[in-house]
C-alpha cells in the first residue's frame, strides 16, 4: 500500500468529521438516542485488549442504550467465522480484521469505508474524533485498503523483546541484546541449560507460524516475501541468511518450539523457565500480573533486536469497521461503538486495563512509561515498523497456510530452508497468478 497515498485519505478523512462537527454541543448520549435498545454483533478474541473493553462496555451501554453482542473465538477460528458469516448476509454488524484480513474484506465489499459512514451519519460523528490523533502507520496499516479508511485500529500490536532481567543479571549481562547475533551467538549459550532456556520463538503451524516466526525472521537480515514484481524473494541471499538464523537459533529454544503458540510463549517466559521473548505488546499486561506470572519484578522490556538489515520489528493488529450487510439503525450504532472504542478519551483508561491504544495523546504523560515499561519500546517500534511486515493483499490467507506447512517442515528439519522457501515461492506465485497479478488485472502494490 502507498503510505503517502494513504496519509493524503487520511487528512480528507479527519477534514470531512472537522467540517461534519462544527457544534460544540455534541454528546454520545443524545447522538445514540434514536438506536437505544439496538443490538449490535461483533467478534472478540481471547487477548487483554477486548477484555479490557468489555470492561469499560457498561459506561457504553448505560450511556447508549445500544446492546453489544459480543461473541469470542481464539484467534485461528476468527477469520473463518467471520467470513462465514458475511458469505451468507448473517448477522455481524462489525467487522473486527486483522491487518492482512482487510484486502479480503474490502475487495468482497463486506466493510464500509469511513468516510462514506461519516457522510451518511454526519450527525453521529463525534467532533473529537480527530484520525490525526491516531499513530499514522498504525491507521494506514490496521485500517486502510487501496486509498480509503475503513477501520479504526483497535488491539494494536508491536512485536517487542521481552527479557527476564533477573535471570540476565545472574548470566552476567546488564541489559538485552542489541542483535539478533549477539543473541544467538552470545547469550543463547550462557542462558540455556538444566531446563532453561535464552529464547523462545512462538511458531505453532497457524498464523503464529508465519506471522511470528517465519515472518520475523526476513526482514531484519534484509529479506522479504516478494520482490518489486511480486515475485517470490525467499530464495534471496538475504531471505536464506534469515531462515537459516532461525535454524541455528533453535538449539537455544525448548525441545518442540514448533507446537508453541503465544500462549505457551508467554507462560515460558511468566514462569521463568525461558530468559527472552519476542512477542506482542499485547501480552505486556499478562507477563507482569502477580497472579499468572512468576517474574513480575524481573520483567524488562525492549525494542526488537537488530539484525544487518537494522531494527525491524513485527507490526500487527486489528481494526473495528462497520459492516456493509447490516441495517441503517445498526450501521449507526456500530459507528457509534466503534468511535467510542478507539476514542482519545477512553485510550488512558484503555491503557490501564490491558489495552494498547493507537492514540498518540495517550501516551503524552511521560509518567505512564514508569508504570507501564513496555512504552518507549513500543513507540519506537511503531516509528521504525515495516508496514509490509505480511503482504497486505486479499491472498494472504491462502499464502499464509502455504507457509505455515512449510515453515514448520523447515523447522523439524523433514526439508531443508533452501528447498522448503523454493515450494512456498513456487506455490505463492501460482496464487498470485491465479488472482490476475502477473497479466495485469490486478496492481502490483496495493
Amino acid at each position: 500500500m502507498n503510505l503517502k497515498s494513504m496519509l493524503c485519505t487520511t487528512a480528507l478523512v479527519a477534514a470531512a468529521a472537522t467540517a461534519a462537527n462544527a457544534q460544540s454541543d455534541w454528546s454520545l448520549s443524545e447522538a445514540a438516542a434514536p438506536y437505544a435498545g439496538t443490538t449490535i454483533d461483533v467478534v472478540f478474541l481471547l487477548r487483554p485488549g477486548y477484555e479490557a473493553i468489555k470492561e469499560m462496555l457498561p459506561e457504553f451501554t448505560e450511556a447508549t442504550g445500544i446492546n453489544v453482542n459480543i461473541i469470542d473465538h481464539p484467534y485461528e477460528n476468527a477469520l473463518g467465522e467471520q467470513v462465514r458469516d458475511f458469505v451468507a448476509g448473517g448477522d455481524l454488524d462489525i467487522a473486527l480484521i486483522d491487518l492482512v484480513w482487510i484486502g479480503n474484506f474490502a475487495e468482497n465489499e463486506w466493510i464500509v469505508p469511513v468516510d462514506d459512514i461519516m457522510a451518511k451519519f454526519p450527525e453521529l460523528v463525534d467532533p473529537d474524533l480527530n484520525m490525526d490523533d491516531f499513530f499514522p502507520l498504525v491507521l494506514n496499516a490496521f485500517g486502510g485498503w487501496n486509498d480509503t479508511i475503513y477501520g479504526l485500529p483497535f488491539d494494536n500490536y508491536s512485536g517487542l523483546m521481552f527479557y527476564n532481567r533477573c535471570m540476565l543479571e545472574e548470566a552476567g549481562f546488564d541489559g538485552p541484546p542489541e542483535t539478533w547475533a549477539e543473541l544467538k551467538d552470545v547469550y543463547g549459550p550462557a542462558l540455556t541449560g538444566d531446563g532453561k532456556y535464552a529464547f523462545a520463538l512462538q511458531s505453532k503451524r497457524n498464523e503464529t507460524q508465519s506471522a511470528d516466526s517465519f515472518a520475523r525472521m526476513l526482514w531484519p537480515f534484509g529479506g522479504s516475501f516478494l520482490d518489486e514484481n511480486f515475485r517470490s524473494n525467499l530464495l534471496s541471499e538475504e531471505s536464506q541468511a534469515g531462515l537459516n538464523f532461525r535454524q541455528d537459533l533453535m538449539q537455544y529454544m525448548p525441545d518442540g518450539i514448533v507446537a508453541w503458540d503465544h500462549a505457551e510463549t508467554v507462560n515460558g517466559f511468566a514462569q521463568g523457565d525461558v530468559a527472552m521473548i519476542t512477542e506482542w505488546s499485547s501480552f505486556y499486561s499478562s507477563v507482569v500480573d502477580p497472579d499468572t506470572s512468576r517474574v513480575t519484578d524481573c520483567v524488562g522490556i525492549a525494542p526488537e533486536p537488530a539484525g544487518p538489515a537494522g531494527r525491524r520489528p513485527a507490526l500487527g493488529g486489528f481494526s473495528l469497521a462497520v459492516a456493509s450487510q447490516a441495517d441503517e439503525a445498526e450501521q449507526a450504532a456500530a459507528w457509534l461503538f466503534i468511535q467510542w472504542a478507539t476514542s482519545a478519551d477512553n485510550a488512558v483508561e484503555y491503557l490501564e486495563r490491558g489495552g494498547v491504544p493507537a492514540r498518540q495523546s495517550a501516551y503524552d504523560d511521560p509518567a505512564l512509561a514508569e508504570t507501564y515499561t513496555f512504552i518507549p519500546a513500543l513507540l519506537e517500534s511503531w516509528a521504525e515498523g515495516v508496514p509490509e511486515f505480511r503482504p497486505r493483499f486479499a491472498e494472504w490467507p491462502e499464502i499464509s497456510e502455504v507457509v505455515q506447512e512449510w515453515g514448520t517442515r523447515m523447522m523439524l528439519g523433514e526439508v531443508s530452508v533452501e528447498e522448503g522457501a523454493r515450494e512456498i515461492g513456487t506455490r505463492m506465485e501460482a496464487i498470485l497468478e491465479a488472482s490476475g497479478y502477473y497479466d495485469g488485472d490486478r496492481p502490483l502494490v496495493q
